[in-house]
Formats: structure tokens, sequence, C-alpha cells
């Protein structure tokens, strides 16, 4: 409060006092001396009373506004032996002397790391710690440890007496903090006021939460999550999808694409029209290649337009445009971008195509001199194909609108300072070899004579053995044999046989970029096989 404010305060006080016929008492200044032998604090919060004065004959306590009449005569029958009287004091110096009276308890924040994350301590410790803040408190300091350990989501579960924190870290769920469910309410609260949704909905939501939280000990944090809520048997479960605000994040350099895998995406993304679609699983990057390609297309020469739910990172330069999809009275993505077309864009960025119409309209903008990025759920390049083709029909323009589809999935990378070499055995190396025996003829195959594969190594820095996360690809591209397939089945084409048609054309399938990276020793096979089964 500025000293002009406590002025004004004060003076309306102090016409107030006079009013009510009391006696005012300007606490701005004065030394402020404690009586805690009076009165307990508990009943200075709720009598909202101040001991400002006293001795063995009298006793001068400060009331506020909101102070009442029957607590200022319970006073007097309580201290018969003293003279008692009052005098109205502002309510910014009642809380001044609550401060000296009841002082603010320090909040220590524990850092969790990477050697404690997942530990009994460290969730006993967390959760010890959760239990004495606010929950504002409790979200900014998650979202804080979330960053600091380079986390995903964060996963708020209900169980029967209590609730469960877990990050996700480099793709895997590491348990955190356990709270009562007493503390879980207004958790749950404070995140859906902020994200926009209702605790009482029996249906999942969406939401974001956009703000800045103070914590205790004085740190900011930006809070820039994407909320997912669902009803189950126990209450509300959360997870919070954090969104990483570097811009240095949204470039093609950092998205470990090999030489050959950047040669095609450049290749696509400088062609004036098209459609170039990025799938995968939720988590595996795809927001993030499709903005590493908008950024490199940013130019002042093109208008680009991006239609999201929501919009996940602001880019300078970009139009970006929130599309809300929770009901049926909300625009959805084909008919904003029909009328995004109208704005004569020269590039679009559908955030997701789900339905028909949107794949149909998508199409249409790819045909008709439009570059369009989006997302599709699928498992693997040729499953997204083969949904697309069941959903757009029997139509001839599908073969000639797409350029490129890009699949992905992400798998930890092993740390380099504490992975173990080992010799696989024969059902292992046969199992390998099969994968490369079936690489396209234009990829150099490796030498499966005496190879050396790695497994996870642990240290105190370190107890997991993996740091940070690399990219699994395959990237499919609309070939003359491809295309041929394609068009003579435009219905009914299974993914077996367009992926064996894009095999033979070049494409290398995700389990075989897998495979090359589990032998150049840059993660293991198990991740491989737990990540694309």
């Amino acid at each position: 409060m500025s000293k002009d404010q406590r002025y004004d305060e004060e003076q309306a006080t102090q016409r107030r006092a006079s009013i009510l016929g009391l006696q005012y008492a300007n606490t701005t200044d004065q030394n402020k001396h404690l009586y805690p032998e009076l009165l307990p604090n508990d009943v200075l919060y709720k009598a909202r009373v101040i001991p400002l004065y006293a001795d063995q004959h009298a006793i001068t306590f400060g009331v506020t506004n909101t102070t009442s009449k029957q607590t200022m005569e319970a006073l007097k029958h309580e201290f018969l032996d003293q003279r008692i009287s009052f005098a109205l004091i502002s309510d910014a110096g009642y809380r001044e002397y609550m401060k000296l009276y009841d002082p603010p308890k320090k909040v220590e924040y524990q850092d969790i790391t990477l050697n404690n994350a997942g530990s009994e301590d460290l969730i006993r410790n967390v959760s010890a710690t959760l239990d004495t803040i606010r929950s504002d408190d409790m979200l900014g300091y998650l979202v804080q440890q979330a960053h600091k350990l380079g986390a995903s989501d964060i996963h708020l579960e209900t169980k029967r007496e209590k609730a469960d924190i877990r990050f996700r870290i480099d793709g895997v769920l590491q348990p955190i903090a356990h709270i009562t469910r007493e503390k879980y309410r207004p958790l749950l609260s404070t995140i859906a006021s902020a994200g926009n949704v209702s605790t009482a909905a029996d249906y999942a939501q969406q939401g974001h939460i956009t703000q800045d939280v103070r914590l205790a000990d004085n740190s900011q944090v930006k809070v820039n999550v994407r909320l997912e809520t669902v009803q189950t048997i126990h209450g509300m479960d959360v997870v919070m999808r954090l969104f990483n605000m570097r811009p240095d994040m949204y470039n093609l350099d950092s998205l470990s694409l090999s030489t050959q895998e950047r040669q095609v995406v450049d290749g696509i993304i400088s062609r004036p029209s098209g459609l170039v679609l990025v799938v995968g699983p939720t988590g595996s990057g795809k927001t993030t290649t499709l903005y590493s390609m908008l950024n490199s297309l940013n130019t002042p020469q093109r208008k680009i337009i991006t239609l999201e739910d929501p919009v996940e990172y602001q880019l300078d330069g970009i139009t970006q445009i929130p599309i809300k999809t929770k009901s049926s009275k909300d625009v959805d993505f084909a008919e904003s971008l029909r009328a995004t077309l109208r704005l004569d864009p020269d590039i679009i960025m559908v955030g997701e195509i789900r339905d028909l119409d949107t794949a149909q309209t998508a199409l249409q903008a790819a045909l008709t001199g439009h570059l369009v990025l989006s997302t599709f759920h699928a498992s693997s390049a040729a499953a997204a194909l083969t949904r697309m083709a069941d959903v757009i029909g029997k139509n001839p323009l599908f073969v000639t609108s797409i350029r490129l589809v890009m699949a992905q999935r992400l798998v930890r990378r092993l740390d380099d300072a504490t992975k173990v070499a080992y010799q696989p055995d024969e059902t292992t190396r046969a199992s390998l070899q099969r994968v490369i025996d079936s690489l396209p003829t234009n990829i150099q195959r490796p030498d499966m004579q005496n190879i050396t594969l790695y497994r996870a190594g642990s240290s105190e820095e370190n107890p997991y053995g993996y740091r940070g996360q690399i990219p699994l690809r395959e990237q499919f591209t609309i070939s003359d044999q491809l295309r041929q397939v394609l068009e003579q089945h435009p219905q009914g084409i299974t993914t077996e046989k367009l992926e064996a048609a894009a095999i033979a054309s070049g494409m290398r399938t995700m389990l075989q970029d897998g495979v090359l990276k589990v032998l150049s020793g840059e993660t293991t096979i198990e991740e491989v096989y737990r990540v694309i089964g």
C-alpha cells in the first residue's frame, strides 16, 4: 500500500470514529507494543481486536469497523479489574499488528532434482511443503519445478483418501507428492477458476491457464499450461500440459532432423502449395515440429494464419486465431478455415484435422495455391494416409494435394556419462538384423558383425540413466509408385501395402529409425519397443 493510500485510509477511519463516538488511534508510525498474554491469536483474529496499551489499571483495545458491540461488551466483562477503553484503528493497522502477533511462516521450497524424483524422501518432503502453502502457491510451485526438470505434463490423480501428483519426465511418469483430499479441493478450485473450467462438470473439459504467480518466497512463476480434466469415481483428475516459452525451441535446427530428413522438409515446405501432415500420439512433439516449420517460413513477404485450440505459443509476424470447440455453439475448424481462406493467406496451419469437413476443406485449400500444415492422430505415416483416404472417400484430388506425412514418436536419450556397453544375445542380434535387412536400398546399412549395444547406467546425479528425448521419425512423400497405388485403390487399401510401397520408394520406418539409433548408442532397444511396440 502506498503512503497516499494509507493516508486516505487513516483519514476515513478518523471520520468514522467521530461518527461512532469512539477514540481514533493512528497506528501508522507509532511504536507497537505487544501484549500476547492478554488474548490468544485465534481470539484476535476472530474478534478483530488488538491490545494497543495495557497496564495493571487500564487496557485500550484497538477495534476495526467490523468489530461487533457484543465483542466489546465481552471484553469489558472479561477484564473487570481494569478500566477498558476502545479506539478505532484502520484495517491496514490491524493487519500490521497481526503480522507481529502471528508472523508469516517462512516457506522453504525444496527443489526437485532428477536424483531424487520418485524417491520416498522426496515424496514425503514435497508433500509436507504442499501441505503448508496456499493453493495458488501450490500451482506455481508445481509448474516451477516441472519446468526445472524439463517435464512435459503434471498429472493430478484422485484416489479414495488422497490425490497423487506425478510429473512426466522424458516421457515417463515419476511420483512427486501425495496431498490430502482436503488440500486437493482448494488446489482444484484454483486451477479450475484460472482455466475457466467447472469442478462440478461430469464430462471431460479443456482449458488454458496463462498467469503470473508470486510464491511465498517472493519468486515469480509464469504459469502457461493447457488443462485436460475428467471426472473419475473419486473426483476430478487433471492433466496440465506445460508450454515451453523459449523461442529458440521452434526452429528446424532443433528438431534433430537427419541430413536426408532436413532436405525433404526444406524441399516440401518451400513449395507454394500442398498439404503437410505431422502425425503421432499426444506428447510426440507434433506442435513443436509445426511451429518450427512456420518459423522457417515466417518472412515479411508471406501471410501466415494459424487456427489453434488453444494457441500454445505466440509467434511474432503470424496471425494466430484461437478456436474453441468445446460445445455445439462454438465455431469449428472447418468453418474457421473457410473464413480464413477469404483473408488471402499464403500459409495456413490447422491445429488438428478431426473430421471430414475439416479434411475436405484443408485439401481444397492445398489444391488452390495454399501451403497447409496440420496434425492428425495416427500410429504411422501409412496409417495416416489410409485413415485420410477413409475420411475423404473416393476423391482423385486426394493424391495430388498431399506433399508430406511425417510420423514421429519420442524416446528417451541415453546419458553418455552413465550408459553401459554390452554384447547382445543371438535372439536380439537376429531381431535387429531382420530390421536392418528391411531397410530401403538407398540407406547405408551398418556393420552387424561386431555390434555393441548400450543400456541405461546410473549415477548420484542421474539415477535413471537417460537425459532428454530424441525423435523417431518416418517421412512419407508421394512418389510415382505410391501415387499409382493410391489412384488404383483410393478406398480399401491396407496400411501394410501402403507402407511396403513407401519402403520400396525409399522411406525409413520409425522402427528402422529406432534400431539405427540403438546401434549408434543414442537409446536402448527396450526404449524403442516401449514407444513403438
